[in-house]
């Protein structure tokens, strides 16, 4: 095996207090692995919309501009000063990027289980992705099938994991169907193969026609199109026949009132006495994203049985457990390359994520967009 080297490059996202944000590859000291570590050569981490907001924040991309040279670019673009209030904890803090990612394992620590590793292709969440070098601990690595590649397994954490545990919330939380917006996502997408694998209702809803139709030659059924003339009613309509009482929203804006409001309508139509309080039935609307950047709004015409509140895959793993959210991750690695897998529009090396033009593909957050990162190019 090659030597390796003492220093590597890794991407960082720093707030700076004249309200600039700057992108930057940084040398940092490759680390030896202790007894039971293991050091990935990364060659292959996604830009998840979790990663964006770390990476970019709310920074003004129409005011991007890239200096440094062309191994070592230095992007930098204006932060809104309303925004940096919120951003007072990151001001100087120069802060690594990517929540996961895959490589090989060129170096092992004295243990059995990462001596196990050693040579492997491995899947590995932990933050820091967007590094030619990773040190991670041998316990907290998914080794991948040989046949698998790095690419393949690059993505194998957040939305696997996400769609599953939206399933799961629904069935803890005694809901039998459940709503997703954003749902041409790659997220999106392996949520109707999960759906439609374990036989739950799910109500899709999208914001153009052709993100419609990629569902449905998927083999969604209930697709709503939220620009259609008839979006409410072709709603209500999907959440009577489905019965779905429980929404993820990636949205924001009017989007959960709307699913509120069409709820409650839908489960009107079959009620047999008339209460001025509304429905019984438990309605919950999850907030995990916001791509309308406008506030939530919210016009009480549900009734009184309904709840609005924020979902996140790692506080949520947390709760449930290390042995359930193990099972979660046994289905994962056997449904890689079906149920899971992921696509990309692009592949760009380390300093290629730094550049204008990508910056402005993967920063507009479009469907059909994702791009991963290869460290190692």
């Amino acid at each position: 095996m090659n030597t390796l080297p003492t220093t590597a490059l890794e991407l960082r996202s720093l707030v700076q207090a004249d309200g600039t944000l700057q992108l930057s590859l940084e040398s940092v000291p490759v680390p030896t692995p202790g007894a039971d570590q293991v050091l990935i050569q990364m060659q292959a981490a996604p830009i998840n919309p979790s990663d964006i907001g770390l990476l970019l924040g709310p920074a003004d991309l129409s005011t991007v501009e890239v200096t440094g040279s062309p191994d070592r670019p230095v992007a930098t673009a204006r932060i809104p000063e309303p925004a940096m209030l919120r951003l007072a904890p990151r001001i100087g803090e120069s802060m690594p990027v990517g929540n996961e990612g895959a490589g090989l394992v060129v170096a092992a620590g004295s243990s059995p289980a990462a001596q196990a590793l050693l040579g492997r292709t491995v899947a590995a969440i932990g933050g820091a992705m967007y590094s030619q070098y990773r040190l991670m601990p041998a316990a907290q690595c998914l080794p991948l099938p040989a046949d698998t590649t790095a690419a393949e397994g690059a993505s194998c954490f957040v939305n696997p994991l996400t769609s599953l545990g939206m399933v799961e919330t629904m069935k803890r939380e005694g809901h039998t169907a459940l709503v997703h917006t954003a749902a041409a996502s790659n997220l999106g997408q392996m949520l109707n193969k999960v759906c439609q694998k374990d036989g739950i209702g799910l109500v899709n809803i999208v914001r153009r026609p052709e993100q419609a139709q990629l569902l449905r030659d998927l083999g969604a059924k209930y697709v709503c199109d939220s620009s259609a003339p008839g979006f409410l009613e072709d709603l209500t309509n999907a959440l009577a026949d489905t019965g779905a009482t429980i929404a993820f929203d990636a949205t924001g804006g009017p989007l959960a009132g709307q699913i509120l409001q069409c709820m409650e309508t839908a489960i009107s139509r079959n009620a047999k006495e008339y209460s001025r309080y509304g429905s019984a039935v438990h309605k919950q609307v999850y907030l995990y994203g916001q791509l309308d950047p406008r506030p939530v709004e919210i016009h009480r015409n549900f009734g009184m049985a309904w709840s609005v509140g924020g979902w996140l895959l790692f506080p949520f793993l947390h709760k449930i457990g290390n042995e359930a959210a193990q099972v979660l991750r046994a289905r994962v690695a056997s449904e890689l390359k079906t149920t899971f897998a992921s696509h990309y529009a692009r592949t760009v090396s380390l300093a290629g994520a730094l550049s204008a033009e990508n910056i402005a593909f993967y920063g507009a957050r479009n469907t059909g967009a994702k791009v991963l990162i290869d460290p190692s190019i």
